[in-house]
């Protein structure tokens, strides 16, 4: 039984999709693809590395991931004409390293933001290797977030280089093709869950300009809270966090004093309950307001506020 318990909580806190998901043997709610109309960009072009074939889409719940993503991609999901403002999101969803939950954090994020007039775009980072069988890979994923959870409070140690450098090439191609898109250069951020708030706090730390360069703001949701050594000119920061977070709700928050020590804007919201990976809002939850209190932090950096098209 002890077992049982294990594994139930070891996947409860760091899959995404589980974390909100519906009730047992319901249909997704979202397609695993693009909203219609949205075309994925190879994001290197003609030199993208890896091929679309290696990619798997898995069943969790209620929720379909994708994993052995060796082909990185970015989708834009484009307001109306007549909303659009000028700013740009990348939207970076969280797995671990090891999946993309692109449901719960990549498209209904990217729906919400383009409601309100800002260009999303989703970006499908490249990710650690996984087995192909899906009980292999589950197996893979019961060890990985049971040892997480042995440490609670502490990042997990995992990366992947590829995803920053994903990263900083989504970067690259929106500012690149900004007028196509009719966004500003100047007004290009980032919102990233779980492993994608790592991806998204890598490229403000990592940003080397001009070869390679930050985001211009953030939205760093349920990403590790220890502290950093924050740039001279770190972009604005929201960052949003459970006080039950599994994984990071150990009431540390550093990296929020890190930010304003070095008087870098930094607004952070931590709510009762929520645990970790509650995406756009576990029911029952205040954790529902983050995207809306993201989206009028957005707007009290002016970032909402309609700019005239290059």
């Amino acid at each position: 039984m002890r077992s049982v318990l294990r594994t139930a909580f070891a996947l409860a806190i760091l899959i995404p999709s589980l974390a909100a998901a519906q009730a047992p043997g319901s249909a997704p709610t979202d397609p695993i693809d693009a909203p219609a109309g949205a075309v994925a960009i190879p994001l290197y072009g003609h030199a993208t590395p890896g091929s679309p074939s290696d990619e798997i889409a898995t069943r969790l719940g209620s929720d379909t991931v994708l994993r052995n993503i060796t082909y990185p991609t970015l989708t834009p999901v484009l307001p109306a004409p007549d909303k659009a403002n000028g700013t740009a999101v990348i939207v970076a969803p969280g797995g671990g390293f090891l999946m993309l939950s692109m449901q719960n954090e990549g498209w209904r994020v990217a729906r919400k933001l383009a409601d309100k007039g800002v260009a999303a775009f989703v970006l499908k980072y490249r990710l650690l290797p996984t087995p192909k069988a899906d009980d292999a890979f589950m197996a893979v994923m019961i060890k990985e977030m049971t040892d997480a959870a042995k440490t609670p409070g502490k990042a997990p140690n995992i990366s992947d280089p590829a995803a920053t450098q994903d990263a900083f090439a989504a970067l690259k191609l929106i500012r690149d093709r900004a007028a196509e898109w009719h966004v500003d250069p100047d007004r290009v951020g980032m919102i990233g869950f779980s492993a994608g708030a790592m991806t998204t706090m890598h490229a403000v730390l990592e940003a080397s300009p001009p070869a390679t360069r930050a985001p211009d703001f953030i939205g760093y949701i349920y990403g590790p809270m220890g502290p950093v050594t924050v740039p001279t000119n770190a972009p604005p920061m929201f960052a949003a966090l459970a006080m039950d977070d599994s994984l990071f709700g150990n009431g540390d928050w550093s990296i929020a004093s890190a930010w304003h020590a070095a008087k870098r804007p930094i607004e952070l919201h931590v709510y009762q309950t929520g645990n970790h990976g509650f995406g756009m809002g576990k029911p029952g939850t205040t954790t529902t307001m983050m995207m809306d209190e993201f989206l009028a932090w957005m707007d009290m950096q002016d970032l909402l506020k309609a700019k005239a098209r290059p």
